[in-house]
Protein backbone atom coordinates (compact mmCIF):
# COMPACT_ATOMS: atom_id res chain seq x y z
CA UNK A 1 0.00 0.00 0.00
CA UNK A 2 1.05 3.74 -0.48
CA UNK A 3 1.92 6.26 2.42
CA UNK A 4 -0.75 7.91 3.07
CA UNK A 5 0.35 11.44 4.66
CA UNK A 6 -1.26 13.57 6.91
CA UNK A 7 0.30 17.42 7.29
CA UNK A 8 -1.07 19.23 10.10
CA UNK A 9 -0.16 23.13 10.46
CA UNK A 10 -1.84 26.07 11.97
CA UNK A 11 -3.65 23.94 14.16
CA UNK A 12 -5.14 26.34 17.22
CA UNK A 13 -7.98 24.30 18.80
CA UNK A 14 -9.21 20.70 19.20
CA UNK A 15 -11.94 20.97 16.79
CA UNK A 16 -9.45 22.15 14.19
CA UNK A 17 -7.44 18.83 15.21
CA UNK A 18 -9.87 16.80 14.15
CA UNK A 19 -11.35 18.53 11.15
CA UNK A 20 -8.34 18.21 9.69
CA UNK A 21 -6.81 14.49 10.42
CA UNK A 22 -10.97 13.25 9.75
CA UNK A 23 -10.63 15.63 6.22
CA UNK A 24 -6.74 14.37 5.41
CA UNK A 25 -7.45 10.58 6.15
CA UNK A 26 -10.81 10.31 5.25
CA UNK A 27 -12.71 9.55 8.82
CA UNK A 28 -15.69 7.25 8.76
CA UNK A 29 -18.97 9.76 9.44
CA UNK A 30 -19.20 8.08 12.87
CA UNK A 31 -16.17 9.58 13.93
CA UNK A 32 -16.77 10.81 17.17
CA UNK A 33 -14.18 13.47 17.59
CA UNK A 34 -12.89 12.82 20.81
CA UNK A 35 -9.60 10.50 22.42
CA UNK A 36 -11.18 7.05 22.78
CA UNK A 37 -12.58 7.70 19.29
CA UNK A 38 -9.36 9.23 18.02
CA UNK A 39 -7.57 6.00 19.07
CA UNK A 40 -9.86 3.91 18.07
CA UNK A 41 -10.00 5.14 14.17
CA UNK A 42 -5.91 5.08 14.33
CA UNK A 43 -5.32 1.95 15.76
CA UNK A 44 -7.82 -0.12 13.60
CA UNK A 45 -9.74 1.90 10.97
CA UNK A 46 -6.99 3.55 8.62
CA UNK A 47 -4.55 1.39 7.02
CA UNK A 48 -0.89 1.99 6.90
CA UNK A 49 1.79 2.63 6.23
CA UNK A 50 1.03 6.38 7.97
CA UNK A 51 2.85 9.09 8.22
CA UNK A 52 1.59 12.24 10.07
CA UNK A 53 3.37 15.98 10.28
CA UNK A 54 2.32 18.25 12.81
CA UNK A 55 3.92 21.47 12.73
CA UNK A 56 3.45 25.04 13.93
CA UNK A 57 3.42 22.76 16.88
CA UNK A 58 4.30 26.27 19.36
CA UNK A 59 1.73 27.97 18.57
CA UNK A 60 -0.77 25.15 18.65
CA UNK A 61 0.44 24.32 22.33
CA UNK A 62 -0.12 28.03 23.20
CA UNK A 63 -3.74 27.55 21.56
CA UNK A 64 -4.76 24.09 22.83
CA UNK A 65 -3.43 24.09 26.02
CA UNK A 66 -3.90 20.45 28.14
CA UNK A 67 -5.53 19.05 25.12
CA UNK A 68 -2.67 19.43 23.01
CA UNK A 69 -0.07 17.29 25.26
CA UNK A 70 -2.94 14.89 25.22
CA UNK A 71 -3.02 14.88 21.15
CA UNK A 72 0.39 14.39 21.27
CA UNK A 73 1.14 11.41 23.67
CA UNK A 74 -1.94 9.69 21.48
CA UNK A 75 -0.46 9.90 18.53
CA UNK A 76 2.53 8.98 20.01
CA UNK A 77 1.42 5.69 21.44
CA UNK A 78 -0.64 4.68 18.11
CA UNK A 79 2.79 4.82 16.02
CA UNK A 80 4.62 2.89 18.84
CA UNK A 81 1.72 0.31 18.74
CA UNK A 82 1.12 0.12 14.99
CA UNK A 83 4.85 -0.30 13.75
CA UNK A 84 3.56 1.27 10.41
CA UNK A 85 3.15 4.66 11.86
CA UNK A 86 5.35 7.71 12.07
CA UNK A 87 4.13 11.13 14.08
CA UNK A 88 7.10 14.20 14.21
CA UNK A 89 6.38 16.85 15.79
CA UNK A 90 8.12 20.55 13.81
CA UNK A 91 8.39 24.01 16.12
Amino acid sequence: MPMKHCHLSDIRSTALFFDELARQLDFPAHFGRNLDALWDILSGDVEGPLDILWEGTLLSQASMGDDYAKLVELLEDVAAERGDMTFKLLP
